[in-house]
């Protein structure tokens, strides 16, 4: 089978916002990433629509960043009709357990509820939404040596498994 050559890692993932300083203060002031690019523009350069925005990055320390597009029309994005809020969100790594709940106590102390720590038995984490309504994790890997091989091994049965059981609801 020929393979495609792989990807290196994320660039950014962009989400829409209601208010760039609102969304400037919760990402730099509050969570600690640097405002590092702003850009004005009134074309969409991908598709030559006219239609002012800004579009603004957060540098995080492997180098990648998340994102935002003020369209300058104060709305708050919709939320998925068909998906339960839990399911969409933006996973963020941080280096221990101990720096997730630093993180949880900061988040407390400018009034941002989170969940309790969640221990999914290979990363801890809390999730909580950001102003714009995504949903955040702040998450530290707690893997035991070989669990992600084991997990590798056993991906595609499990997901073909899935596949089936899907099915069979479909009837």
């Amino acid at each position: 089978m020929n393979k495609a050559r792989p990807l290196n890692g994320m660039y950014h993932f962009a989400y829409p916002c209601r208010d760039a300083e609102e969304t400037r203060h919760f990402y730099e002031d509050i969570l600690g990433l640097p405002l590092v690019n702003c850009m004005l523009s009134e074309t969409v350069p991908s598709t030559g629509e006219n239609q002012p925005y800004v579009h603004f990055f957060f540098e995080m320390g492997d180098g990648s960043y998340i994102a935002f597009f003020d369209l300058g029309g104060n709305e708050l994005p919709e939320p998925s009709p068909n998906t339960p809020d839990w399911v969409q969100h933006f996973a963020i790594e941080t280096d221990s357990v101990e720096s997730v709940r630093a993180m949880q106590q900061r988040l407390a102390e400018y009034g941002v509820k989170t969940t309790p720590l969640v221990d999914h038995g290979f990363v801890r984490s809390i999730y909580f939404f950001d102003p714009n309504g995504l949903r955040l994790e702040i998450a530290a890997r707690t893997e035991e040596p070989g669990f992600l091989a084991k997990a590798a091994s056993e991906a595609h049965e499990t997901l073909e498994t899935w596949k089936k059981r899907k099915l069979a609801a479909a009837g």
